[in-house]
């Protein structure tokens, strides 16, 4: 507000006349004016006046309010300066579904097992805890590259499980593999019972999963599969079409590097990703919203936010 500014010199002149009743003032350098008035009045009218001017000085207030998010636990992390933007609950540990299946992911690419080899979909892949349904009937027959693509993107848990079965040593030795990949990364607050993420003893923080993320994000083979839209799987006369399970993916103006959901009865809904918002690398992890559109939403709550606030430097 310049042109307010500009009356500075009228006010001081003001409060000059105030604390000096009776003595000449000049006003814009043109007029004299004498001023005469009651002590009390004068020490009020100082005070309106600094007030006042201060408020001038200052300007208006640029502190954008947080956005409200509905999921239970929340971090979004800028991923160029590892500093924490937003933070809700993220040392709590929960439940985390299919978020496990990027640990899945890690330790399957780290074995250095051979990907093109052909695994078929057994009886023992089917779900037999929540009964989850799955495109992926017993006897489909899939190379493991195949199987590790449709986990990540389509969230397939039968690909998932199939993948720990034909692990070396079997489904014990790859969930010991990925709890030793998890104390690797230093994630204390992180533990996991099953490939898949249908157990409810898979559990880990908002904080401990912005860690497994980034460490995610750093195998091109996972950022691509986890971003792909959609998959065709041609076995034998049947062509099965499988979408990603992250709807933001499948939308225009999406730049998203990584990106997996999870959902079980006790984790709520459940999304993790990295992607560009307002120019700058961001890391999101929300757990345990209420609804599938909840977390949309809150990712576009949080995209709203960031266009409001001013560049990380100015924080």
């Amino acid at each position: 507000m310049p042109y307010l500014k500009n009356l500075q010199p009228v006010f001081l002149n003001a409060v000059k006349s105030c604390l000096f009743p009776g003595r000449k003032i000049l006003f814009f350098r043109s007029r004299a004016v004498r001023i005469h008035g009651f002590r009390t009045k004068s020490v009020i009218l100082v005070l309106f006046l600094c007030g006042f001017l201060s408020s001038i000085e200052a300007g208006p207030s640029t502190k954008i309010r947080d956005p409200r998010l509905r999921s239970t636990a929340v971090i979004v992390q800028d991923q160029n300066t590892d500093e924490f933007l937003l933070t809700k609950k993220a040392e709590a540990v929960m439940p985390i579904a299919s978020i496990t299946k990027l640990m899945t992911a890690m330790v399957i690419l780290d074995s250095g097992i051979n990907m093109g080899a052909l695994i078929t979909i057994q009886e023992s892949d089917k779900d037999k805890l929540r009964y989850s349904r799955s495109h992926l009937y017993v006897g489909t027959r899939l190379s493991r590259m195949q199987a590790l693509l449709l986990a990540l993107m389509a969230s397939e848990n039968r690909a998932a499980h199939a993948l720990a079965r034909t692990y070396p040593g079997g489904k014990e030795e790859f969930v010991r593999a990925m709890n030793r990949k998890a104390r690797s990364l230093g994630l204390s607050e992180t533990r996991f019972e099953d490939s898949s993420g249908l157990s409810g003893e898979n559990v880990s923080s908002a904080q401990d999963l912005c860690s497994l993320v980034n460490a995610a994000y750093r195998y091109p083979l996972i950022r691509t599969f986890t971003t792909r839209k959609e998959f065709i799987l041609k076995n034998g006369r049947r062509n099965l079409r499988f979408v990603n399970t992250n709807s933001l993916v499948r939308r225009n103006g999406w730049d998203i590097g990584l990106s997996k959901t999870g959902y079980i009865q006790e984790s709520g809904r459940c999304l993790v990703m990295q992607a560009q918002l307002k120019h700058r690398p961001v890391v999101i992890v929300l757990l345990n919203a209420s609804g599938n559109s909840t977390r949309i939403n809150d990712v576009l709550r949080i995209k709203q936010w960031l266009e409001k606030i001013e560049p990380v430097g100015n924080f």
